[in-house]
């Protein structure tokens, strides 16, 4: 026993202070302070000066509450790109940034301050607004630094500092000069709620149930029968169908399509007309068509009113569908957008009765029946007043989908009141916009066609908000009469005076201390001004970060090589980025744009406190760590929704405990291993050493093509493979015996140490943008190494690229696979436990023999058996053999080895009790301890 002993410690084992438990949620904060101290940041900076710069811009998340999944996807890949491209050997700068006005934070102050908010002044509110944004911003700062996202976090961009803030009064000035701002009144989307109006990008769409009533609108008989003589005599009603009753107060026409085919048919004593399409639909089948007409004949027609005494227009329109309702809609010029361009065509009035608080106006019995009514409340009282008249002909209910207020959650209104807006005409923006979108190279390449479609087809750019937390309009009203000064230079003035102070001086200061000395209406020559009272949309804030951010620092430039964010920023950020940078500049900010999906349940369902399927990513770092998270992040394709749940994440951490677990390995047997002195040239390495080598090779070119096409699940999948398939199961387990019983310096060992060495170090440096903190943690224990983290090397160069080799192998492990078939079913029936015990007889066709001769001891080794033999005919007996369905003729049998178990290396072998000095050690294990090279 003290012999064996002895032999033991003549082995050279693993050993390494790597651990196998990462304990990540100890470590990582360990390592966040080893790289704060060691200022690992900027030495990243200093070792990337003069190289290729490559500019990822960040889209800045909003300050408010703590970070969640989608925040870490977002930045995360962010992150995995930015490192990738440093490791090769590109100069990439990140600046986070955070976005920090507007309306979800105000919300959240004024909730705060419940009914004290009434005595709060409007400069009071912001101050609390400024300290709210900051705090998120100190806290956010701090979650993103700890899942290991690198940046200059001590310099970010903060749309809320004094000099952001300027910048955005400037560009907003750009487009005046331009020409592109205007006052109108429009109809926009309208939260009575919140009590402002809202962006496109600021409405999620929910279900409501609606009433569904079908109207009747009385025709003028003068100009019908002038033109349908059949219909003199009768009373002919046009039939209108809407899902919004509330709306036809402020009706001023209907409108019919100019090409479908319309009819006047008999319906009890009454005459209707609606599309021929849709009669069966509303009326039943049995029905008596009088005239039959193309719609475009009806136009300029006069019909009544439903319930007040006074004429709607009808006109034609090409928006009118026949797939639901009548095929003839009413008119609210004041509440929708084809509304608002058939009233603006026709000269109607812009009217919308409605106030800010969503109830119609007493104003001269503005509404008679309703004044004072909220818009959803009215609905009944409308439907009964049809009822009354006699002009209901039905009515129902409906589940739709309806655009709500992002903030408050509430369905909103559509109403047109007086705004500030960016023409998309003007300029050309639109179509300029438009080509711009095709010079840019959009990843996954839908993206293109989504943003194209809402850019074509969206309303001018509504940018003012009632609200009191942002950027105010810099416009000033004449107090004499009311015209507004659109002078560029007052606004440039003015930004330079939020350069200095903040825009919080535009609700402290005097008109007389911002507007420039001697400024007089061009109008009525007058020196008193009034202020504007609203602020900018928050979505102008993000969108002019270009100009504050990458035209500013010296670092940076315009325009990105790269923004990166979530598929919902077609209409958010990517888009109003796109039309401040092309109205201003005449071109897009970014050179290529990339989308990842939304987190969702494993259901695929998305979270929501109410659904109670949110996993925190606080939850997340505790139990498992930030590497799970990066883990996740890298494996999940990004273009699609990406899913999470425990049982995912429990694959994930299967997945890094066996990569892990090779680096441990790799770096276990590289304990005695000096690169300088030891490491073998690459002529004189072992076949197996080169195979393994050649493998890594094609592995890490798969690896470096997928960072360049931003596949990180590539990255992932990759990885893993090549750690659990071709190290783990073939190389690792085929060398251990040599690694552990050759003599410390023997060739063939050096020989494996030097393919492991480069495994390790390839390895780790292709895991460490997406394993950041264990990368880093491997480095310190891969041997010889020059740079102080892994963090400041860069990607390999690849090489060992073998094609020969890899055909013959391929042979080699297929046929070990065979080998490996027959040794499960002589486990199976107990001839022996573990592979070592067996022998094997092989037999094969000319081709195969010829193969299996020149390369018996390599498949012997691969095999990991301790005999091996080739046979003239086919093995004799039933038991333990494996007829091939590969190779054709190829038959292999197990039998027990021949000769005794060495003690030392476990394999049986003829010479143990040969050497008298040794007797219980075979022939190999004695040169071994004599340090003789075999």
């Amino acid at each position: 026993d003290e012999k064996s002993m002895d032999y033991k410690s003549t082995l050279n084992l693993p050993r390494t202070d790597f651990k196998m438990k990462a304990n990540l949620n100890q470590m990582e904060p360990e390592i966040l302070k080893h790289w704060e101290v060691h200022e690992l940041y900027k030495k990243i900076r200093t070792s990337s000066k003069g190289k290729p710069k490559f500019v990822l811009h960040d889209g800045p998340p909003y300050a408010n509450g703590h970070i969640h999944l989608g925040h870490c996807l977002n930045k995360i890949l962010k992150d995995i790109i930015v490192k990738s491209k440093t490791m090769t050997g590109m100069d990439c700068y990140f600046v986070p940034g955070w976005d920090c006005h507007g309306l979800p934070i105000e919300y959240q102050v004024t909730k705060d301050l419940g009914p004290k908010k009434e005595t709060r002044t409007v400069h009071e509110i912001r101050k609390m607004c400024r300290q709210y944004a900051d705090k998120f911003v100190t806290i956010q700062r701090e979650e993103f630094k700890r899942i290991g996202i690198f940046g200059d976090w001590e310099n970010p961009y903060l749309t809320m500092d004094f000099d952001y803030e300027a910048t955005i009064a400037g560009e907003l000035g750009n487009f005046m000069k331009a020409g592109n701002l205007y006052r109108g009144k429009k109809p926009v989307y309208w939260c009575y709620h919140c009590e402002t109006a809202l962006a496109e990008a600021e409405i999620e769409y929910e279900d409501k149930i609606s009433p569904s009533i079908y109207v009747k609108f009385p025709l003028d008989p003068e100009t019908l029968i002038s033109r349908f003589p059949s219909l003199k005599g009768r009373k002919v009603y046009a039939l209108v169908w809407t899902t919004t009753p509330w709306t036809l107060p402020a009706n001023l026409a209907i409108a019919f399509n100019p090409d479908y085919t319309y009819v006047a048919v008999y319906y009890l004593d009454e005459v209707l007309i609606l599309a021929e399409a849709l009669v069966e639909k509303v009326l039943g089948i049995e029905i008596q068509i009088i005239e039959k007409f193309k719609g475009n004949e009806m136009e300029g027609i006069k019909v009544q009113h439903p319930f007040y005494k006074r004429n709607s227009l009808v006109t034609l329109g090409t928006f009118v569908t026949l797939d639901a309702g009548t095929g003839i809609v009413h008119i609210a010029p004041g509440h929708g957008q084809d509304d608002y361009e058939i009233g603006m065509k026709h000269n109607l009035d812009i009217y919308a009765p409605v106030d800010d608080y969503g109830k119609f106006r007493f104003a001269g019995n503005d509404v008679e029946y309703f004044g004072g009514t909220f818009v959803y409340d009215a609905n009944d009282r409308i439907i009964e007043k049809l009822r009354e008249v006699g002009n209901l002909l039905d009515e129902g209910k409906l589940t739709h989908s309806y655009p709500h207020c992002w903030r408050c959650k509430n369905p909103i209104i559509f109403r047109a009141t007086p705004q500030w807006f960016i023409s998309m005409e003007k300029n050309g923006l639109r179509s300029k916009a438009l080509k711009e979108i095709d010079n840019v190279k959009w990843i996954p390449h839908w993206g293109k066609e989504r943003i194209y479609n809402m850019v074509q087809n969206r309303p001018d750019w509504c940018v003012s908000r009632q609200r009191a937390w942002g950027v105010p309009i810099v416009i000033f009203y004449c107090s004499e009469c009311d015209t507004a000064l659109m002078d560029p230079e007052i606004v440039y003035h003015v930004s330079q005076i939020f350069k200095e102070h903040g825009s919080d001086v535009w609700f402290t200061f005097d008109v007389h201390e911002l507007i420039p000395t001697g400024t007089k209406c061009p109008e009525c020559g007058s020196d008193n001004f009034v202020k504007e009272t609203d602020i900018l949309d928050v979505w102008f804030d993000s969108g002019v970060s270009f100009s504050s951010v990458l035209e500013r620092d010296p670092e940076l430039y315009m325009p990105a090589d790269m923004y990166l964010e979530g598929s919902d920023q077609h209409r958010g950020w990517f888009h109003s980025s796109l039309l401040v940078s092309v109205g201003t500049r005449n071109k897009a900010p970014y050179k290529s744009v990339l989308t990842h999906g939304f987190v969702v349940d494993k259901e695929g369902e998305k979270m929501s406190k109410s659904k109670g399927n949110v996993i925190s990513p606080s939850d997340i770092l505790s139990k498992y760590g930030a590497e799970i998270l990066r883990l996740w992040v890298a494996a999940e394709d990004y273009r699609a929704d990406i899913r999470i749940s425990t049982e995912i994440l429990d694959r994930l951490i299967e997945s890094y405990r066996k990569i892990r677990n090779t680096f441990r390995y790799l770096a276990g047997n590289l304990f005695d291993f000096d690169p300088v002195k030891d490491r073998i040239g690459y002529e004189s390495l072992e076949e197996i050493d080169k195979w393994i080598l050649h493998k890594l090779g094609v592995s890490s070119n798969m690896v470096l093509k997928a960072y360049d096409r931003y596949e990180f699940h590539v990255v992932y999948h990759e990885l893993q493979r090549f750690c659990i398939v071709d190290l783990s199961s073939v190389y690792m387990d085929v060398q251990k015996d040599l690694l552990y019983t050759y003599h410390a310096n023997s060739r063939r060992r050096r020989s494996s140490q030097t393919a492991m060495y480069t495994a390790l170090t390839w390895l780790t440096k292709l895991s460490a943008p997406v394993l950041t903190f264990t990368a880093d943690e491997v480095w310190r224990f891969v041997p010889g190494m020059l740079e102080e983290s892994v963090h400041l090397s860069t990607f390999p160069e690849v090489d060992f690229i073998n094609s020969d080799l890899e055909e013959k192998w391929n042979k080699l492990i297929a046929i070990r696979d065979e080998i490996l078939k027959a040794l499960e079913r002589a486990r199976s029936g107990k001839l022996i436990r573990s592979s070592l015990e067996a022998g094997i007889e092989i037999y094969g066709d000319p081709d195969a023999v010829a193969f299996i001769s020149d390369n018996l001891e390599q498949i012997r080794v691969l095999s990991i058996v301790s005999h091996i033999r080739l046979m003239d005919e086919p093995p004799e007996g039933v038991n333990f053999i494996n007829k091939s369905t590969e190779f054709d003729g190829l038959v292999v049998r197990v039998v027990k080895a021949p000769g005794k178990k060495c003690e030392r290396c476990w394999t049986y072998r003829i010479s143990v009790g040969d050497n008298a000095a040794h007797p219980t050690i075979c022939d190999r294990c004695v040169a071994n301890l004599e340090k003789r090279d075999i």
